[in-house]
């Protein structure tokens, strides 16, 4: 797996972090762990949706949720 994008400061603390295994299956090529050590696998056409999702300001709200 190659690391694309860590979103935390810089430790190594266990951080959630964003991965693209190309090895893998296609529906599981990308891999997104949390901090308590579970993950998410998607396809690259489903980042794609959920970056196209962030890019158009559909997911504004929920950032703002906190």
């Amino acid at each position: 797996m190659k690391s694309i994008a860590r979103f935390c400061g810089n430790c190594s603390c266990g951080c959630p972090e964003l991965f693209v295994d190309m090895a893998a299956p296609a529906e599981r090529q990308v891999v997104i762990t949390d901090d308590f050590g579970q993950k998410v696998e998607m396809s690259i056409d489903q980042l794609g949706s959920l970056v196209e999702a962030a890019k158009t300001g559909a997911l504004d709200d929920l950032a703002l949720a906190r």
